[in-house]
C-alpha cells in the first residue's frame, strides 16, 4: 500500500550520511519521499533481468544481492547489499535491466518512483551529488571485486571480502567490535568469489585454524583484524567512507 511513511527511508539517510553530509532540509526532503513498502521472501526477486524498471528500491532491513545466472544454472554475484543500499539506482538513467536483483534473506524493501528521485535530485543538488558520489563508490567495489577475481589467491580473496563486509556494516551502525551479521551461505561466498562451495568451506576452516575469524549462526566475528587485514592487503580506501566507529 503506497504511503508517505516520515522515517521508513531512515536507513538511506544513515548510508549516505557514511560517505557525505547532509542538511536538515535535505533529511526532511529524502523522509518524505512516497514509498511503497514491502517485506519480501528470502530468495525472492526483487527485479529481474531484461525488466523495465520504473522505481528505485531501498532496503530497509534485511540483505540483497545483484547476481546473473548463466547456462546449466550457474549463478554469478555480483554485489552484495544491506539496509540503506539503493542497489538499482542506475535503473534511474538505464532502466533496462540487464541483471537480477534478490533478496538473500527475508527483507523490507522500498519503492520509490522513478519521477520521484529524479524531482528529489532536482530539486537537492546536493542529494543529487550525494546519490552520485554513492554510484561511484558502487563502481569502486566493483573495481576491487574484479582484481580480487582475478588476481587474489583463495584465502587473500575471502579475507578481503569479510573486511569489506565488516567495515560496510559498521559505517552505518550494524555491526561494532569486529563482528557483524553474515546470513548468507557458503554457496553463496562461491557464487560472489568465483569458487566452489568446497574451496570455500577449506578456506573457511584454514581462518578458523589460524585463529583469524568464527563464523557461527550467521554472525562473523573477527578475532584478529590486523592480521586478516595483512593478510588481505586490504585498504579500506575505496569504499571513502567518512565515519567508522573501530579501526
Amino acid at each position: 500500500m503506497a504511503a508517505k511513511l516520515p522515517h521508513a527511508l531512515y536507513p538511506l539517510i544513515r548510508k549516505l550520511e557514511s560517505v557525505t553530509r547532509l542538511s536538515d532540509e535535505e533529511r526532511r526532503a529524502i523522509e518524505r519521499l512516497p514509498v511503497r513498502v514491502r517485506t519480501l521472501t528470502a530468495r525472492q526477486d526483487i527485479v529481474r533481468d531484461g525488466d523495465r524498471a520504473t522505481q528505485c528500491c531501498v532496503i530497509l532491513e534485511g540483505w540483497a544481492c545483484r547476481y546473473k545466472f548463466l547456462s546449466e544454472g550457474r549463478r554469478q554475484i555480483f554485489s552484495f547489499h544491506i539496509a540503506g543500499d539503493i542497489p538499482d539506482l542506475q535503473s534511474l538513467h538505464i532502466p533496462l535491466m540487464d541483471h537480477s536483483l534478490g533478496t538473500m534473506t527475508q527483507a523490507t524493501v522500498a519503492f520509490v518512483p522513478h519521477e520521484s528521485m529524479h524531482d528529489l535530485t532536482a530539486r537537492f543538488p546536493t542529494i543529487a551529488a550525494a546519490l552520485w558520489r554513492d554510484t561511484l563508490i558502487d563502481a569502486a567495489i566493483f573495481r576491487e571485486w574484479l582484481i580480487a577475481m582475478g588476481r587474489r589467491p583463495a584465502f587473500e580473496h575471502l579475507a578481503h571480502l569479510f573486511c569489506e563486509l565488516y567495515l560496510k556494516q559498521e559505517s552505518v551502525g550494524l555491526a561494532g567490535d569486529h563482528r557483524c551479521p553474515l546470513p548468507i551461505t557458503q554457496t553463496d561466498l562461491a557464487d560472489a568469489t568465483g569458487m566452489t562451495a568446497v574451496h570455500i568451506n577449506r578456506v573457511l576452516k584454514e581462518m578458523r585454524g589460524r585463529g583469524l575469524i568464527t563464523l557461527h549462526r550467521q554472525t562473523l566475528v573477527v578475532k584478529a583484524w590486523d592480521e586478516l587485514v595483512r593478510a588481505s592487503e586490504f585498504d579500506a580506501t575505496y569504499l571513502h567512507l567518512q565515519r567508522r566507529a573501530a579501526g
